[in-house]
């Protein structure tokens, strides 16, 4: 085979659903020449064990893109926003409660 005749192998990334509202877990990385090939390598791959997935599927690696370390900073939490959390609506029934009764008090008079 001379040079030009070999083929590039590109690496695919191989994610799995457990059913159908489960979410996708990563599994493994494999290489191949093409997509479908990969999908079909995947599958020989999952035939092997006991649990077979409900779906898979494979992403080529060069097409995952991900945020770099410096710029990760961006996803700290901010602690500013206390109405993200559910504790912060604890107050709701009994505010609920004191307009009740004050619509009451005023229907009343």
């Amino acid at each position: 085979m001379s040079g030009q005749e070999m083929r590039t192998y590109d690496i695919y990334e191989v994610f799995s659903q457990k059913d159908a509202t489960s979410k996708f877990e990563s599994q493994f990385s494999l290489q191949a020449p093409t997509p479908e090939i990969a999908l079909s390598m995947a599958q020989e791959n999952f035939m092997r064990r006991e649990e077979s997935p409900s779906n898979i599927f494979v992403v080529k690696s060069d097409h995952i893109y991900y945020m770099a370390p410096e710029n990760r900073q961006a996803l700290v939490r901010l602690d500013n926003k206390e109405y993200r959390q559910p504790a912060f609506y604890g107050f709701i029934p009994s505010k609920w409660r004191e307009l009740k009764e004050k619509n009451n008090h005023i229907a009343k008079t």
